[in-house]
C-alpha cells in the first residue's frame, strides 16, 4: 500500500506542481494508478465509469443554476438590492455595512458561487460605502467574509458536486445548509453591531438615510421583489417537495430570463455573454467532477479508503478528535489549493474515515463546505481575497488584516458544528427529506 500511496501522491502533486489543470491530473492519477497496479482493462472502465457519472440526475441542475447566475450576472440585480436593503440596514448598528451580509446572503441563493457574490455585491457596496466615508477596511473584511455565503446559501454548486461524488441526496444537503448560513449570516452581522459599537469612528455620523420617511421605506422593498419572488419559486418549490432541485433550477433560469427582461437588460450580445460563460464554468466543473470520480474509483479499487481508514482507527482517535485533525488539515491545505480542488482531492480518502466514524454523509458536507469557506479567506490562496483586490485596488496586506475577524469567526462555526452537529442536521430530518 506503501508504494500505490507514493507513486499516487506523485503524479498528483507533480501534475499539479507543473500547472496541468486539476480535472487532468485526478483522472491521470486515477488511471496510471490503476494501469501500474491492477490488471484490468482500465480504458473501458474508465469510459463507462465517465458515462455513468456524468448523466448522473444530480447534476443536470448544475449546469442550469450556473445559467441563472450568470443571466443574474449581467442585470442591474445588485444596485437594486443596495437600493432595497439600505433604507433598513440603516437603522443597525453599524448602518449600511449591513448592507454586505445581507446583500451577498441573497445573492447567493441565485448564483452557488463564492467568487461570483463577492465580485457583484462588492461592484455596488463597496463603492457607496467608500463615497459615504465608511471605514474602508471594515467594508472589505465584511465584504469578504460575507462573500463566502454563496457556498453555504443553497442553490450551492459545490453543494451539488459534493452530492454526487458522495452519492447523497443534494436537496438533503440544500435544507442541510439553509440554517447553518443564517446563523454564520448573523455572526457576521453581530460582529460588525459589535466593532461599530467599540469604534465609532469606522462609520459616519451622518447618515442620509436616517431621516428618511417609513413610506419610503417600505416603498425602497419593490427593488427585492423580483428576487426574493425568484428565490421564493426556486427554493420554495423544492423544500416544498413540488420539484426535484433540476426542475427547480430549470423554473429559476426562466425566472431570471423574466427579471432580466423586466430590467431591460436583456440583449442578444448580453446571451451571448451567458451562454459563452455558463460554458466556460459548466465545462471546467464537469472536468473536475470526473477526474475526481474515476481517482475516487481507482482509490476503491486500490483499497487506499480503507487503509486510511485502517490506519486512523490504529492510532485510536476519537470521533471528535478525527474530525479536529481533518479541520486543521483542510485549513493548512488552503495555504496551497483552492477549495474546489481540496474536496475532490481528498473526499475519495476521507469520506470512509469518516463514514467508518459513525458521522452523517450529509452533516461532513456541510463541514467540508465550511472549510471550503475559510479557504476563501484564508491567504495565500483565498480567492476571495484576490476578487476584493480586483475591486479596491488595495494591497493584499491590507485586505487579509481587514478579513481577519471573520476568518476566526469561520472557524469558529466550524467548530460549532463539530459540537452541535444538530446545527445542520435538524432542518432535513424536520421537513422529512429523502
Amino acid at each position: 500500500m506503501g508504494t500505490i500511496l507514493t507513486t499516487m501522491a506523485v503524479l498528483l502533486f507533480g501534475g499539479l506542481s507543473i500547472g496541468i489543470w486539476v480535472g487532468l491530473t485526478l483522472a491521470i492519477t486515477g488511471s496510471l494508478a490503476l494501469f501500474i497496479f491492477r490488471p484490468i482493462p482500465v480504458d473501458r472502465l474508465i469510459a463507462q465509469y465517465a458515462w455513468n457519472v456524468m448523466t448522473t440526475q444530480e447534476l443536470l441542475a448544475l449546469p442550469l443554476f450556473i445559467v441563472m447566475g450568470e443571466i443574474l450576472f449581467r442585470t442591474r440585480i445588485s444596485t437594486s438590492l443596495f437600493k432595497g436593503l439600505a433604507p433598513w440596514a440603516s437603522l443597525l448598528p453599524g448602518k449600511l455595512l449591513h448592507s454586505n451580509v445581507i446583500g451577498c446572503s441573497i445573492f447567493a441563493a441565485i448564483s452557488g458561487s463564492s467568487a461570483a457574490t463577492t465580485q457583484i455585491v462588492g461592484r455596488v457596496t463597496l463603492a457607496e460605502l467608500n463615497r459615504r466615508n465608511y471605514d474602508k477596511r471594515i467594508s472589505m473584511g465584511s465584504l469578504a467574509g460575507a462573500g463566502t455565503l454563496g457556498f453555504l446559501v443553497p442553490p450551492s454548486n459545490i453543494m451539488i458536486v459534493y452530492g454526487v461524488l458522495a452519492q447523497v441526496s443534494v436537496l438533503k444537503l440544500f435544507a442541510a445548509g439553509l440554517i447553518p448560513a443564517i446563523l454564520l449570516a448573523s455572526c457576521f452581522m453581530a460582529w460588525i453591531m459589535i466593532h461599530t459599537t467599540w469604534n465609532k469612528s469606522l462609520i459616519p455620523e451622518e447618515e442620509s438615510f436616517a431621516t428618511m420617511p417609513w413610506r419610503e421605506r417600505f416603498a425602497s422593498l419593490k427593488h427585492l421583489a423580483p428576487v426574493a419572488l425568484l428565490i421564493g419559486a426556486v427554493l420554495g418549490s423544492m423544500y416544498g417537495g413540488l420539484v426535484t432541485p433540476s426542475e427547480a433550477a430549470a423554473a429559476g433560469v426562466v425566472g431570471a430570463l423574466a427579471i432580466a427582461g423586466f430590467q431591460k437588460d436583456l440583449s442578444v450580445e448580453k446571451l451571448k455573454e451567458v451562454g459563452l460563460g455558463a460554458v466556460k464554468t459548466c465545462s471546467m466543473i464537469a472536468l473536475i467532477i470526473l477526474g475526481a470520480s474515476i481517482l475516487g474509483s481507482a482509490s476503491a479499487f486500490l483499497g487506499v479508503g480503507q487503509a486510511a481508514a485502517t490506519f486512523v482507527q490504529e492510532l485510536h482517535l476519537s470521533p471528535v478528535a478525527l474530525l479536529f485533525v481533518l479541520f486543521i488539515g483542510y485549513i493548512l491545505l488552503g495555504s496551497f489549493l483552492e477549495g474546489f480542488s481540496i474536496i475532490v482531492i481528498t473526499l475519495p480518502i476521507v469520506l470512509p474515515m469518516v463514514l467508518a466514524a459513525g458521522f452523517n454523509a450529509i452533516w461532513f458536507g456541510i463541514f467540508l463546505v465550511i472549510a471550503v469557506e475559510i479557504v476563501q479567506v484564508h491567504p495565500p490562496i483565498g480567492f476571495n481575497l484576490f476578487v476584493i483586490q480586483g475591486i479596491t485596488g488595495e494591497k493584499l496586506s491590507v485586505i487579509t488584516k481587514a478579513t481577519l475577524p471573520y476568518l476566526v469567526l469561520l472557524i469558529l462555526f466550524g467548530i460549532a458544528l463539530i459540537v452541535f452537529p444538530q446545527i445542520a442536521l435538524w432542518l432535513p430530518e424536520q421537513l422529512g427529506l429523502k
